[in-house]
């Protein structure tokens, strides 16, 4: 997995350079896009050099996209990303944050479970209604790491930054849980009743969700006493900060809680008690330089990954045709999920139609939901929902995050 890992490492370095001397397009975007020029002669090779096509397959499987995410990765990214959100500015949004968060996810999750199944019908393809309603848990949460430099240079309000940053800060634990959730139910025997699925639902719940922000306050509370007794030594606080994540996470693993959910609240907590972003003394420098490095770092690989697993796939037809529909069903659900909290608040914008407009097109998949997909056995419709999954990404990523920046500025001429 080393070996795999490093080489992935080392495309992703110099993707990054090739996109920053010339590409100049937003660096998750331009990754993708590199990875995918990269395909082609990888796989014009599986007849001309088989051998060093089987060696790019192994390097891509060995990886271990889902292990690589769910055990590492995810709990970096989140973090860093908290670390640098402002407490303050979050708060003032929290209602709308929240119901995106959850109710938001909620309503996303079965109006594409719904209409996935009955699109799945139109291409004679099998997907039973709990396997579509997977789908449509995987594919509810959003990633805000493509889109949000965009946004920031269209010069988007605040306000309207901090819903983007903050509800796909927390809605990827909620999607896991209700995931999570829907999962238990679809491998439910005949001998569990409905009563105790309930129960073991309400359970998973209270463990994964409300067990991660709560543990993840209290590590986050001993982190900080550790960092503010480190004033003289930025390098040691940096490591607290590593420790926080690293034994944080497996922490959680071992008590059954939602680790991102815990890395959310860690580095909200820690971020705006020591005021990172102010950057006055040596620790706060040594603390945000370091986390904004290393969310580079782990993009890159997460975004080339993605990239590159594409040629492990075989597209067929009815596939493409359910997950082009798809695309269609996703933004429609998306679009729902966010009008209908929205609608539940009160709004000091004339237009409120503008900034859902934007969450809409700005509510990008990710890395998630393709781990997420990559979990599901054949017999849970894994092959399939991998495929149209991949194929949403894809148009995620690459066409709403490239055109996002435009949308918004015609909005608001």
């Amino acid at each position: 997995m080393f070996e795999s890992f490093s080489i992935i490492f080392t495309i992703a370095a110099l993707f990054n350079y090739i996109n920053y001397k010339w590409l100049k397009l937003p660096t998750t975007i331009g990754l993708m896009i590199l990875s995918l020029i990269l395909i082609i002669p990888i796989t014009l090779s599986e007849t001309i050099f088989p051998e060093f096509y089987r060696f790019f397959c192994d390097i891509i499987v060995n990886a271990d996209f889902k292990t690589l995410l769910f055990n590492g990765i995810l709990s970096f990214l989140l973090f860093a990303g908290a670390l640098h959100v402002n407490l303050a500015a979050l708060t003032k949004e929290k209602k709308s944050i929240f119901l995106f968060a959850t109710l938001g996810v909620l309503i996303s999750t079965f109006l594409v479970g719904g209409l996935t199944f009955f699109g799945a019908q139109l291409f004679s393809l099998e997907l039973p209604f709990l396997h579509a309603l997977l789908f449509g848990a995987l594919i509810s949460p959003t990633d805000p790491i493509a889109v949000m430099a965009i946004l920031k240079k269209a010069n988007i309000a605040e306000s309207l930054g901090i819903k983007i940053e903050g509800e796909s800060l927390f809605n990827d634990g909620i999607g896991v849980v209700v995931f999570s959730g829907i999962l238990l139910i679809a491998t439910a025997t005949g001998e569990h009743s409905s009563t105790e699925i309930g129960t073991e639902i309400g359970m998973l719940f209270l463990e994964e969700a409300v067990g991660g922000l709560v543990y993840g306050l209290l590590i986050g509370f001993l982190g900080l006493k550790c960092i503010q007794s480190l004033k003289d030594n930025p390098q040691l606080a940096v490591m607290i900060t590593l420790a926080t994540v690293m034994g944080g996470t497996a922490g959680a693993f071992m008590l059954h809680t939602s680790a991102p959910l815990a890395m959310v609240v860690a580095g909200l907590f820690i971020g705006n008690k020591i005021h990172v972003n102010e950057n006055e003394n040596p620790v706060q420098k040594a603390i945000s330089s370091f986390w904004e490095i290393l969310d580079d770092v782990f993009n890159g690989i997460l975004f080339v990954l993605i990239g590159l697993a594409i040629h492990l796939l075989n597209f067929s037809t009815g596939y493409i045709l359910l997950g082009l529909l798809a695309i269609l069903i996703v933004l429609f659900a998306r679009f729902i999920s966010v009008f209908l909290p929205y609608s539940l608040l009160k709004h000091e914008e004339k237009k409120p139609i503008k900034t859902i407009a934007i969450l809409t097109w700005g509510g990008l998949r990710g890395g998630i939901s393709i781990a997420l997909a990559l979990s599901l056995s054949k017999a849970l419709s894994g092959d399939l929902i991998l495929h149209i999954t991949y194929v949403i990404v894809l148009f995620s990523i690459i066409v709403q995050g490239l055109s996002i920046g435009s949308f918004v500025k015609k909005l608001y001429k």
